[in-house]
């Protein structure tokens, strides 16, 4: 008999990802990574989009008066663009695609000293943060 192996939770995690991309059709991802800005700011204008149609969503985009939302216009393309490679034989306007998830992470902080009275320096950290749009169609996600 052969005895059966634990794996790591690494590996785990890759055979999933990889299961995720062999199958053909269904939601597509884009991310966002180390962008220079507060992950605060970018879940302002997240939340807005965040279950929205995608037409709807590049929408309030366009009319956001935010340097965020510039970031994340560029990358809502990017997912669409992402299913459209997926899912080669269906058309964006059939399908109804929808932002099913969307969420802002902190990415790292740089850390940088501030010259303050008397001799002491205050420290400023500069924020960034990761985004992740999930676009899916809903034709299939009712199914």
């Amino acid at each position: 008999m052969e005895a059966t192996r634990k794996l790591k939770k690494s590996v785990i995690i890759k055979q999933r990802k990889e299961q995720e991309k062999a199958q053909v059709g269904g939601a597509s991802t884009a991310k966002l990574l180390n962008c220079p800005t507060s992950p605060r700011k970018m879940r302002l204008v997240v939340d807005l989009i965040r279950g929205e149609k995608v037409e709807h969503a590049l929408y309030i985009l366009k009319h956001t008066n935010k340097e965020a939302a510039i970031r994340v216009e560029k990358l809502l393309l990017s997912a669409i663009k992402n299913w459209e490679a997926k899912n080669e034989d269906k058309s964006v306007e059939e399908s109804e695609l929808f932002v099913k998830e969307a969420f802002v992470g902190g990415g790292r902080q740089l850390k940088r000293l501030r010259p303050a009275p008397q001799g002491r320096g205050y420290r400023i950290r500069k924020r960034s943060n990761h985004v992740t749009l999930v676009v899916d169609s809903k034709n299939i996600a009712q199914n």
